[in-house]
């Protein structure tokens, strides 16, 4: 146990950093336990395809409204005092839909609501996660540390807490998300254990408006170079991505003519992608250059695009899900590091929530274009459009990435 608790966790990361992984590792696992359990609940509540669809939006809606204030307040308070916060306040906040549930009074008004209140503490302790590994992880070790981040996510979030969210539902309505109040109160618990006693911020902003603050950061990126670009990739990058990944089970109806176990076959394969990927983070990082990871991810996202538009065979399709997963979680690995490393601590909340606000945007604007373009042009058309975006956005940033890749703060 000792031997691997220090492959995951290695030694000369420091024990601030091993309370800090058990902590999203754990608040991970409740996430992805309501992330059956949620759609669940609403379902039970109602069959309007239009509220089932606001259940959705309303997980998305929190970064782009308020994703930025979080990110400037991460920069002006205590970073672990604002995630303690903000994960009780979400189990609070459960607490009051489990005794919802239990006294039948749940309804999915009650359910909406508690989901968007639970989705505006995330932001709070995202923005506050994000921006503490910086200060207890070097700057040499952040592609690991944010490696073993994204094993918790994938691991905890998205392969073991949805079987475990949908099974705990079967037995009891609440029972899940009882589960995941406690999740979150041991996160908090494990957070506090961290023991970081730095201030946040380089100077005392606390008399500037939060406003003025998140202006100061939006110029700090734009005169910043590397991360200016990066930030445009991102978004961009996640746009023409979210255009196929909007439509792609109608694209395996159509193009792969697969069922559910199909199509639940292509996200296992990515998930398994992404395992082999981060399995081996540490092996890529000794042998490449950081740069040199950033180019082949990109030209893989664009290459992948073109033959899962050209595939109608599942074997074929399986086989580039699990490229896909390989690459995409190496690629979040070295995005973060690169960008972490480059942005000073008392930025990192700020930076962090553009980054997060691009994604996202980019994202939903992606699967919007996605839904118009296949309804006119056919179940394939988003993956070439995909792959004539990435490819533009590859072609103009190329030069650009080895640069970035080792940008400084």
């Amino acid at each position: 146990m000792p031997r691997l608790l220090d492959l995951i966790a290695p030694p000369r990361m420091g024990r601030a950093f091993r309370w800090n992984l058990a902590s999203v590792w754990v608040g991970n696992l409740g996430d992805g336990i309501a992330l059956a359990a949620g759609p669940l609940l609403v379902a039970s509540q109602t069959r309007n395809p239009l509220l089932i669809a606001s259940a959705a939006m309303v997980q998305r809606v929190p970064t782009l409204v308020i994703g930025l204030y979080a990110g400037a307040l991460a920069d002006r308070v205590s970073r672990v005092r604002l995630v303690v916060v903000a994960n009780v306040l979400r189990a609070l906040v459960i607490a009051g839909l489990i005794a919802m549930i239990a006294t039948g009074r749940v309804s999915i008004e009650v359910v909406l609501v508690a989901m968007l209140l639970v989705g505006l503490a995330e932001q709070f302790a995202d923005a506050g996660t994000r921006a503490v590994l910086p200060m207890i992880v070097e700057p040499a070790d952040l592609g690991v540390g944010n490696a073993r981040v994204m094993a918790g996510y994938l691991v905890a979030n998205e392969l073991v807490g949805p079987p475990v969210g949908a099974l705990l539902f079967a037995a009891g309505m609440a029972l899940p998300f009882g589960v995941q109040a406690v999740a979150l109160l041991l996160a908090a618990w494990l957070f506090t254990r961290i023991g970081l006693t730095r201030h946040t911020a380089a100077v005392d902003r606390t008399q500037q408006h939060v406003g003025r603050d998140i202006l100061d950061g939006l110029a700090w990126i734009w005169r910043t170079p590397a991360v200016r670009t990066l930030s445009l990739v991102i978004f961009f990058f996640n746009l023409t991505w979210g255009a196929p990944w909007g439509v792609l089970v109608y694209w395996a109806q159509e193009r792969l003519g697969v069922g559910p176990v199909g199509f639940g076959a292509l996200s296992t394969a990515t998930g398994l992608g992404g395992l082999v990927s981060i399995a081996g983070y540490d092996w890529l990082e000794r042998r490449f250059d950081l740069g040199a990871l950033m180019k082949v991810r990109l030209t893989l996202e664009v290459l992948v695009h073109a033959a899962l538009a050209l595939t109608t065979a599942l074997p074929v399709a399986l086989a580039l899900m699990v490229v896909f997963g390989g690459y995409a979680f190496v690629w979040g690995s070295v995005s973060n590091a690169v960008r972490q490393r480059a942005t000073p601590l008392d930025l990192q909340g700020r930076v962090g929530s553009v980054y997060m606000f691009g994604l996202v945007a980019g994202l939903l604007v992606g699967q919007f274009l996605g839904g118009v373009i296949a309804r006119q042009w056919g179940a394939a058309a988003p993956f070439w459009f995909a792959f004539a975006g990435a490819g533009v956005t590859l072609a103009l940033v190329w030069r650009q990435l080895d640069h970035i890749a080792h940008a400084r703060a």
